[in-house]
């Protein structure tokens, strides 16, 4: 009998990341075989993301972008996805966390009665419009899983309260770590433009809620804190989205101190994230990130799905508002002991075997006829 297909699903460098240590456990597993699709959502930061793993795709879709939609992207996902899943038959579907990408994946899935396995399940902020559209996005993934991977508990919490059957939630940790601790252990070096300052700050922004005048408001208030401590700098690698981009380069640039780059490769960036001294984004990969290497985190939100590192002060909410930020971060600049609160180690989303755990289930879940 043939061995069983897992075809995991990529569609933007996030998920490049959290998916790479899946994949990489599932090619080391005798008993399964792997195969990637690659939806091109971001298609040179995933591709990039993917070579830095040495990850190669079996199959690439290109998105035909004619309107710059969402929709683009989900309508072609699912007819690409559907073609391949009526001529792979894999035994399973696997995808990770909350875009166009994951969305589609678990439609296509959900209709070829395949089950569908997601990673990083259960995350709420119970709001539909922040994140927009993930939180949408991740609603319609749990209701096509047959395998919820949730990070913690209070993910598999949320699933349970949904209805989700508690024999199909497993608390795996959350595979982000898996990646960050291995590239960590590698010492990859600093990236040539990295501040050569005391308290160098990364930054990375890109929520479309935030898209205009909060992410404006937020980029001043940046500015304005530069300027106010000589010993401050930004290290900004800008996401190619236009709106972020041209509001990042009319209001934080020409300041010696403020280096905006493009989006780095996984090992820089983790190499960036253990040499800055606070870390100040919308990203909810770094919310998970930073903490386990005793990095402070100002988030740029009004609300989370990720509460856990946030009830254990490693993490603070400070939305778009200027006053927040420059409060924020001159109360850990001018008060040591507020920032060693919050600068210490925790582990509230895994201990760096997620994705063992994952594949461990999935093997658990076949049928008898095809374990062997």
């Amino acid at each position: 009998m043939d061995t069983p297909l897992c075809l995991s699903i990529v569609g933007t460098r996030p998920e490049a990341i959290k998916m790479a240590p899946v994949v990489r456990c599932i090619e080391a597993c005798a008993r399964l075989r792997s195969y990637v699709i690659e939806i091109g959502q971001h298609e040179t930061l995933l591709s990039n993301a993917l070579e830095g793993f040495g990850i190669v795709p079996d199959e690439r879709l290109t998105i035909s972008r004619k309107r710059n939609s969402i929709l683009e992207v989900v309508a072609q996902a699912i007819d690409f996805l559907d073609e391949a899943f009526a001529r792979l038959q894999p035994a399973y579907v696997i995808a990770q966390g909350d875009t166009a990408t994951v969305a589609a994946g678990a439609v296509a899935a959900f209709y070829r009665r395949i089950p569908f396995v997601h990673v990083e399940a259960g995350l709420r902020s119970n709001d539909l419009s922040a994140p927009f559209p993930e939180e949408f996005n991740r609603r319609i993934a749990a209701l096509g899983a047959t395998l919820h991977c949730a990070p913690t508990e209070e993910a598999a919490r949320n699933l349970i309260a949904e209805g989700v059957d508690p024999e199909d939630c497993l608390v795996t940790g959350n595979t982000v770590i898996d990646g960050l601790l291995a590239t960590h252990r590698s010492a990859p070096p600093l990236p040539p433009d990295f501040p050569d300052v005391r308290r160098p700050i990364l930054v990375t922004a890109h929520r479309r809620e935030s898209f205009g005048e909060r992410m404006e408001t937020a980029f001043r208030a940046l500015r304005e804190v530069v300027d106010t401590y000589p010993d401050v700098a930004l290290y900004f690698p800008v996401h190619p989205n236009p709106n972020t981009r041209t509001l990042a380069n009319r209001i934080l640039g020409g300041h010696e101190r403020i280096v905006r780059t493009e989006p780095l490769g996984y090992a820089q960036m983790v190499a960036a994230l253990a040499a800055c001294w606070l870390v100040v984004t919308d990203s909810g990969g770094l919310q998970e990130e930073a903490p386990a290497l005793g990095k402070p985190v100002l988030v740029l939100r009004d609300v989370t799905e990720r509460p856990e590192a946030v009830a254990m002060g490693a993490v603070r909410l400070v939305g778009t508002n200027a006053d927040a930020i420059r409060t924020a971060i001159s109360e850990l600049h001018d008060q040591p002991s507020a920032y060693e609160a919050m600068a210490r180690p925790i582990f509230p989303y895994g201990d760096g075997h997620a994705a063992e755990r994952i594949v461990a289930a999935m093997l658990d879940r076949l049928p008898e006829d095809r374990r062997s």
